[in-house]
């Protein structure tokens, strides 16, 4: 009798309805809000990348000596510069460890006589470990065949005789915030270019010191995050 009574009791108890219903809703809802939260967290590191790219081609095409006698010489410490600045306002993405850059130097061949010049890759400078190469040309492009500019076909961009136009690429492996589940690893890839704002020396990028040279960020080496030495260079 004390057991019957003991269900009757219970089936006209209504106390924990609530907590019925929030338990088989809970996990539902859970989903659909770390779900959202990786959404927004993978528009957010679209949105970065984009403008690192952007700020990257900025910076390159801005470097170089300050000089009003001659044409302003870029040299391989200021490249390194600009590629530690971006790991700088990349924080905690790890953007060399997860991602790669390929800073382009876009620029004209002297033209034979009475002729017009091919756009020409003339250097190519890279850092990252991602297993990521330029899908717009490599160093040296265009000086035996020609190249039509770089960029998406149909929205190349092209260099002006005596000009040079700096075109960044960067390639980022996404990294989930919550689980793969909800966003799978794959890459996010952003490009940029600006045309170099004064009369820059296109000879070559140059050594401030020849008997101490700056690393060279060779395409060639899938290196990650860079450091500071010692001595204030980037390797």
């Amino acid at each position: 009798m004390n057991l019957l009574s003991a269900f009757r009791r219970l089936l006209r108890n209504r106390s924990g309805v609530a907590m019925t219903e929030f338990a088989l809703g809970a996990p539902l809802l859970l989903t659909a809000g770390l779900w959202g939260t990786e959404e927004a967290n993978y528009a957010l590191v679209n949105l970065k990348i984009s403008q690192l790219a952007v700020h990257m081609a900025d910076n390159a095409s801005r470097v170089g000596d300050t000089s009003t006698l001659q044409n302003r010489k870029v040299y391989e410490g200021d490249i390194n510069d600009v590629i530690y600045g971006a790991e700088l306002q990349a924080g905690p993405l790890e953007l060399f460890e997860h991602g790669r850059v390929t800073i382009s130097s876009l620029e004209v061949t002297t033209p034979p006589a009475g002729g017009e010049g091919n756009q020409y890759i003339h250097w190519q400078r890279c850092r990252g470990a991602a297993k990521y190469d330029s899908s717009f040309g490599k160093e040296g492009d265009g000086l035996v065949k020609a190249i039509d500019g770089m960029g998406q076909p149909g929205q190349e961009v092209y260099a002006q005789p005596g000009e040079a136009v700096i075109f960044v690429e960067l390639v980022y492996d996404y990294q989930p915030m919550i689980s793969a589940r909800f966003i799978p690893v794959h890459s996010i890839h952003a490009i940029a270019a600006f045309t170099v704002r004064d009369k820059r020396d296109l000879a070559q990028l140059y050594q401030r010191d020849p008997a101490d040279p700056d690393q060279v960020q060779s395409c060639s080496s899938y290196r990650g995050t860079p450091e500071v030495s010692s001595t204030g260079k980037i390797t």
